[in-house]
């Protein structure tokens, strides 16, 4: 009784000075002479939320429904406006177009976007597809739609083409409309017989052409036979069936390109492609499926479902035509599954299972712990040198860029760049398991351990060597110039910089996050490698083969294509770290980067600048600031990376619980194995 209660209330609430808003609206469609576009737009400005709290919009469209069955004569008035409207429009372009790329191409739709935020569009109000937006006027009326559930949709579609009036309204131009719009689908999707982007993306796509010359073919039969039953009732209407085979074989095709491209690689244009045609295939089966079902007697009640369902979607995806993310978002997933499944199998050779790979996480964090110790003094003396500030930027990012190049060229291991990657390799292993089986869910802990055992050999490989490389190469050259290597005022700020109440917190952010998108870059570039065949046409190159000969020139070709993913990652990750702090210089923000393993090298040379009389207080918060600074970078790259590996493959992972548990369970039980491999059992004899 309580919610009911509730309703009301917010009903009254909601009422003007004329009643109910809707019900003032609904009145309206009474005078036949009324502009049944305008109509429609105030009654959608009354069913819409008011402001952010409102969230009533579905108890409006409920009364709405309720106040249409209860009178007849407006239900008439309603029916008679709402279908006159439909009907006197051009539909083709909304049977086409709604809900599908268009054929313009990616940045031209994208600048066509940006284009309509600072001039907005003119609407032509004889075609369906601008009157939705002269209609649902708001770009964010998809949200209060999106709540509309199902059952309430196809109850107003049932409202406006009841079974008795089903012929008095103008549904043969509606169908004559739809089978045009069937037409140009077909027509579209046959064109991809002769895409080159689909050719070098499928060898043996020449194979898989006459399917899609057969479905252009095939389209034309069944209008043609559709519209003569149409006009001649003792005629039977084509019931589709071998238009929707054929159909599926072209939709097969592509899928087998689709899932090559996870291979080879892919590029946006054919991401693009790949999704207009698959989307064109979508709306033919449901323009195909309303018009058959339509035919059929008794099945009054499917035709109304199917219009329902295709008729909200349709809405919905209309008035998000505007939004970028929208748009970006329906194109993202096989160019982002493609990145991060390069970026999961880098992420595997960051996982120690044995003691043989722990060992050699040692070795490697500990190689990159003494180049980063070096790298950072590089940085403290280029800044000393008071250059300008673009040459600031561009030194500190040759340092950045070139050290982390040569770590990743000589197999060392920066521990930072772990979490980025090895998080798309538990996004993969996250989509695959079921929590109901405990199988499953060991499984998945398992891969956690060893993450977080070869996470923190990486950091403590980093770290214990970049600290004491720091101060003896600090020590030596202050012993050997018989000048302290670095100065006290530099010393002390190089320890202001490590204090965790200060700005090291939001940088280290700044650094995970960077952290972050050279996970992206990298499987941008290892897919471009893969996509373009950078490796053979390398060695192509007609002055390499001179110089190199043949095969070698093939080699430089193959090592180059393997790597550029991790040259470019790295490299730019540098640019990023190294030019952030002058950015902020210039706009006048606290920005800058904080980074575990240079922070650790900083304290060092600190020391040194300090000629080790620090009190011990002061190192000691020192090396709590360092602990905090590589937990943020290691937090935010982890869970951006993962949030993002998780978004493309389409995995919505709700069974954390469970995995929690577990891993306590594992904790309490082998709190060894988070830090160390698991014991090698003895060799047999």
């Amino acid at each position: 009784m309580s919610k009911i209660k509730a309703f009301f209330l917010s009903l009254f609430r909601q009422q003007g000075p004329n009643g109910h808003p809707v019900a003032d609206a609904l009145e309206r469609f009474r005078d036949p002479a009324a502009d049944s576009l305008e109509l429609m737009r105030r009654l959608v400005a009354a069913l819409r939320p008011q402001n952010r709290r409102d969230g009533e919009a579905a108890a409006r469209y409920q009364f709405m429904l309720d106040r249409l069955e209860s009178d007849t004569d407006l239900l008439a008035a309603f029916r008679n406006h709402v279908i006159h409207f439909i009907a006197t429009r051009r539909l083709v372009t909304f049977f086409t177009e709604s809900g599908v790329l268009p054929g313009t191409g990616f940045f031209s739709e994208w600048w066509r976007i940006l284009g309509s935020r600072l001039l907005p569009e003119v609407p032509d109000e004889r075609r369906l597809k601008d009157c939705l937006h002269v209609i649902y006027d708001h770009p964010d009326d998809w949200r209060w739609m999106e709540a509309i559930s199902p059952e309430s949709s196809q109850r107003f579609w049932a409202l406006l083409a009841p079974a008795e009036q089903l012929r008095n309204i103008d549904w043969h131009g509606i169908q004559d409309q739809m089978l045009d719009a069937v037409l140009l689908l077909a027509h579209r999707v046959s064109g991809l017989g002769v895409e080159s982007e689909l050719m070098r993306a499928s060898p043996n796509f020449d194979d898989d052409t006459p399917r899609f010359i057969a479905l252009s073919a095939e389209a034309l039969d069944f209008v043609t036979a559709f519209r003569a039953a149409l006009n001649e009732s003792a005629l039977t209407a084509d019931d589709g069936s071998q238009l929707l085979v054929i159909a599926d074989q072209c939709q097969e095709t592509l899928q087998r390109i689709r899932k090559r491209a996870l291979t080879i690689g892919t590029s946006l244009s054919l991401s693009y492609l790949l999704t207009r045609s698959e989307q064109s295939l979508g709306r033919l089966r449901e323009l195909v499926a309303i018009l058959t079902i339509g035919q059929q007697t008794g099945t009054r009640n499917e035709a109304v479902q199917s219009w329902a369902r295709f008729a909200h979607a349709a809405f919905l995806t209309e008035n998000r035509r505007n939004s970028l993310v929208f748009y970006v978002g329906q194109l993202s997933r096989l160019l982002a599954v493609r990145v991060t499944e390069n970026a999961a199998r880098s992420g595997e050779h960051y996982i120690c299972d044995s003691y043989a790979d722990y060992r050699q996480m040692w070795r490697s964090a500990a190689g990159a712990g003494a180049l980063i110790g070096l790298m950072a003094l590089l940085k403290i003396k280029a800044g000393g040198l008071g250059a300008p500030l673009f040459g600031e930027a561009f030194m500190f990012s040759m340092i950045y860029g070139l050290g982390f190049v040569a770590i990743f060229l000589l197999g060392m291991t920066v521990a930072t760049k772990q979490p980025a990657m090895t998080a798309q390799t538990l996004a993969g292993l996250l989509g695959d398991i079921k929590p109901t089986r405990s199988a499953d869910l060991e499984r998945l802990v398992d891969v956690v351990t060893a993450v977080s055992r070869s996470q923190l050999a990486a950091i403590a490989g980093n770290v214990m060597v970049a600290l004491p490389v720091a101060i003896a190469v600090g020590f030596g050259l202050g012993y050997l110039a018989d000048l302290p290597s670095i100065a006290p005022d530099k010393g002390a700020q190089l320890l202001a910089e490590l204090d965790p109440l200060s700005w090291a917190l939001p940088h280290a952010a700044i650094a995970g996050f960077y952290l972050f998108l050279s996970g992206l870059i990298t499987g941008y570039f290892d897919n471009r490698a893969a996509y373009a065949e950078i490796g053979p046409r390398i060695a192509r190159l007609r002055w390499l083969q001179r110089l190199a000969g043949d095969e070698r020139a093939g080699r430089i070709g193959s090592y180059i294509q393997d790597h550029l993913g991790g040259i470019m990652g790295n490299f730019l990750f540098g640019c990023m770290l190294g030019s952030t702090g002058v950015i902020g210089t210039i706009l006048g923000l606290p920005l800058d980067i904080r980074h575990i393993a240079f922070a650790s090298a900083n304290l060092g040379y600190a020391l040194v600048g300090f000629q080790f009389e620090l009190p011990l207080k002061a190192i000691a918060w020192a090396i709590f600031g360092i602990v905090a600074i590589g937990f943020t970078n290691l937090a935010v790259s982890f869970a951006l990376a993962l949030r993002t590996a998780l978004r493309a493959r389409g995995i919505v992972f709700e069974h954390w619980g469970p995995l929690l548990r577990a891993l306590w369970n594992r904790l309490l039980r082998q709190p060894r194995s988070f830090l160390l491999p698991p014991r090698q059992a003895p060799a047999e004899v």
